[in-house]
């Protein structure tokens, strides 16, 4: 199964010693039932960076690049630079940029090998295009991402790639339930710091539908 991995710093960053609550997109709940739900989440405004490496390399790399980009290395349109807040989650996934020499391969467990992953964050909601600094990094792009709708499972606890599989194929069958089609890959989505109990935990799996 080629999966999308949806990560999240949680609740709190923690950057230069101090803890920053952090804010989440806003979207409209459709409909609901236990766990699941569809949702409809407004466009969004993105940073997103394109590194190589396995999952977890490539998450660091990338993290590691937009951090620098809303800490500080950026033009605001003042022409100095300016600390942008962050929010969760940040969105990963396999890129579809395939580079001559290194074609991307995704395996069953959700792991990247020889292959390129394209990290977002998503940018608070106060800024527009016109507004938002430009980074001074080229290898950090900002882009608008057109409204979408997702269907959604919640649940708690970890995140292993059994677990996710599952909660998946429970995903692709409600939603084919409610009389719509699945069109995207599957999305990963954490919410919550490492060191959180995993009974308390929020995850999600999240397929874009139609």
């Amino acid at each position: 199964m080629k999966s999308i991995f949806y990560l999240s710093l949680g609740s709190l960053l923690f950057a230069s010693g101090a803890a920053m609550a952090v804010e989440e997109p806003d979207y409209t709940v459709i409909s609901q039932s236990d766990e699941f739900e569809l949702r409809r989440y407004d466009s969004q405004i993105v940073a997103q960076t394109l590194v190589s490496g396995d999952q977890k390399d490539a998450s660091n790399k990338g993290f590691k690049v937009l951090a620098d980009f809303i800490f500080g290395n950026n033009t605001a349109p003042s022409g100095e630079s300016s600390k942008i807040s962050m929010t969760a989650p940040v969105k990963m996934q396999p890129s579809q940029e395939i580079a001559m020499t290194a074609p991307v391969t995704i395996q069953n467990n959700g792991q990247q090998t020889d292959g390129k992953w394209r990290v977002r964050f998503v940018m608070p909601s106060q800024y527009t295009m016109q507004t938002l600094p430009k980074p001074n990094n080229p290898a950090v792009e900002i882009i608008e991402v057109p409204m979408q709708t997702y269907g959604v499972i919640k649940f708690s606890g970890f995140t292993g790639s059994n677990k996710v599989d599952d909660k998946t194929e429970e995903l692709r069958t409600w939603i084919q339930g409610q009389n719509l089609t699945p069109t995207g890959d599957p999305e990963l989505a954490r919410y919550d710091t490492p060191w959180t109990l995993p009974f308390l935990r929020r995850n999600e799996v999240m397929i874009r539908y139609q």
